[in-house]
């Protein structure tokens, strides 16, 4: 079995599409223009393949989204800057295999360079155990609730702290015109729109 992760492509979206809406009722269902909004404004946006076919994706946004999510917006009201896991994917017949511990681990090592904070979501109504524990074992605590209006539906609203962050900011943010070393593994997990000219990044990121 050979696993990857690499950068999403447009050529993905339909992949990325089929399994978000077979995923069930803790995945919101998305539409294309919807997904295609994603794609733009993502900080963040990778897939997983297991033996060239995608199997997962995780697209997270930061602060300078304009995202009209009411738990985007939540965070966005209290925090200054953070990156927003919006969802996570698994195939179900991929699941068990560790890729949601392995996207854990690549979108913090992406945050803790560029954020203090992360964040996410998780459904209480129905309530999803297997996500609260997941969240809870890697380090996310509970910093609120609300109701989502569009369905009624209580999630609860989780943050991590970064502590690598605060060294960043002051050894290279803070007096490096706010960039970051020109890095080959600080790049590669920056979302690049395809066709975008070279250097461009999307949604603010370094």
């Amino acid at each position: 079995m050979a696993v990857r992760f690499r950068d999403v492509t447009s050529h993905d979206l339909d992949s990325v599409l089929a399994l978000n809406n077979a995923a069930g009722p803790t995945i919101l269902p998305l539409g294309a223009a919807a997904l295609r909004d994603l794609y733009d404004q993502a900080c963040y946006f990778r897939v997983a393949e297991v033996d060239g076919h995608v199997a997962g994706f995780l697209v997270a946004l930061n602060q300078d989204a304009a995202y009209d999510s009411p738990n985007f917006r939540w965070f966005a009201q209290r925090y200054p800057r953070f990156v927003y896991i919006d969802r996570i994917v698994v195939a179900r017949g991929q699941r068990g295999l560790g890729l949601g511990r392995v996207f854990y681990a690549d979108v913090t090592s992406y945050a803790e360079t560029r954020s203090p904070v992360l964040t996410c979501e998780v459904f209480l109504e129905p309530r999803d155990d297997v996500s609260l524990l997941f969240h809870g074992t890697s380090g996310f605590v509970e910093v609120g609730q609300q109701v989502m209006p569009a369905n009624d539906r209580r999630v609860a609203l989780l943050a991590k702290t970064l502590c690598s962050y605060p060294f960043v900011a002051d050894t290279y943010l803070q007096v490096n015109g706010g960039h970051l070393p020109d890095l080959p593994w600080l790049r590669e997990r920056e979302h690049v729109q395809q066709g975008a000219a070279p250097g461009t990044r999307l949604a603010g990121g370094a």
